[in-house]
């Protein structure tokens, strides 16, 4: 693990070919990442950008513009967990994540069908089949886990939602009848976003409402004791000067938990960052902010629903974008 005594892992949230043969290495063999994860936007930018892609899409002429993306995205998923897979094999986590089409967000079998697809296609046992939270699912990541896949719940913004994955997970692993490795992603800065503006103007301390809103949902992942369940903090890049750079790795160090942040972010918590435990954060402190912000006439419930809603749009943009430009 990359923080020993706290089971702390640090992932890193990205996913490029020319990186992947150099740099990612680098990382890993330096003990600074342990894993990595992907989505649909990351792999837009590095399919459209980067140059390194340009050959193999040449060799998919004739292919539907959902196969070419997908051999591109197998290549490069099956890259990384081959690099990372001396970590696995040793328990240092070395997991990779790969989302489904996130279209079928709201349809459980498709998703299902796609998962077990992947997976297999990928040929990896250190894969993690990414699925947002929603009503489809929870269903979803129950069958894929029962038979034994690996899954990545993503887009948690809300307490109940992380409930919903954790329960799926702990009736998916009663059917395959043994521990099965999950994490549930629960976004953080994105909740600052969209609301330190309104909270400055009322003079409510900044930066902290998806932090404490992440302690509340990691206590109770904690408390539920899926087995092989971990809290993941995800959207942990920092926008702007006003905070460090790997704030969002720093203030959610936490016992049995991953980070996955963009590379920039985990070299700087590297070079500058403290391993203290931050997490979990006292109850008391979290829920007077709460009152703070409902004081404001904020509904943080809406919030929290309009960054679901915008989240999931925001993968399906990123995978039509992909899908047009094939």
């Amino acid at each position: 693990m990359y923080i020993e005594d706290l089971k702390f892992s640090l992932w890193a949230d990205f996913i490029e070919r020319d990186y992947l043969d150099k740099e990612f290495k680098e990382l890993i063999e330096n003990g600074i990442i342990n894993g990595a994860t992907s989505n649909p936007a990351i792999f837009k930018n590095a399919i459209l950008n980067s140059p390194a892609y340009k050959t193999q899409l040449k060799s998919l002429d004739g292919l539907s513009p959902k196969e070419k993306y997908e051999a591109v995205a197998i290549y490069d998923i099956q890259k990384a967990a081959d690099i990372l897979k001396p970590l696995y094999e040793r328990g240092d986590d070395g997991y990779v994540s790969i989302e489904v089409d996130p279209f079928l967000c709201d349809d459980t079998q498709a998703t299902v069908a796609e998962g077990k697809r992947l997976f297999k296609a990928i040929n990896r046992q250190n894969v993690m089949i990414k699925v947002p939270a929603t009503e489809a699912g929870y269903g979803a990541m129950k069958e894929l886990t029962a038979v034994g896949i690996p899954v990545n719940a993503t887009l948690i913004f809300k307490k109940s939602q992380a409930i919903y994955c954790a329960e799926a997970f702990r009736k998916g692993i009663e059917v395959y009848g043994k521990s099965v490795d999950t994490v549930i992603s629960i976004f953080v800065s994105r909740i600052d976003r969209a609301l330190d503006a309104m909270l400055e103007a009322n003079g409510i301390q900044t930066a902290l409402t998806g932090i404490y809103n992440t302690s509340v949902i990691y206590e109770e992942i904690q408390s539920m004791n899926v087995q092989g369940c971990r809290a993941l903090f995800a959207s942990t890049g920092v926008k702007d000067n006003s905070l460090p750079p790997y704030y969002y790795v720093e203030k959610l160090l936490a016992y049995n938990s991953v980070n996955t942040a963009p590379v920039d972010t985990i070299k700087a918590f590297h070079a500058h960052g403290t391993d203290k435990k931050a997490l979990p954060i006292d109850k008391n402190i979290i829920k007077d902010h709460f009152v703070q912000i409902e004081e404001t006439g904020i509904k943080i419930d809406e919030v929290l629903q309009k960054q679901i809603d915008e989240g999931v749009e925001a993968f399906k943009e990123a995978f039509k974008e992909i899908l047009e430009a094939l």
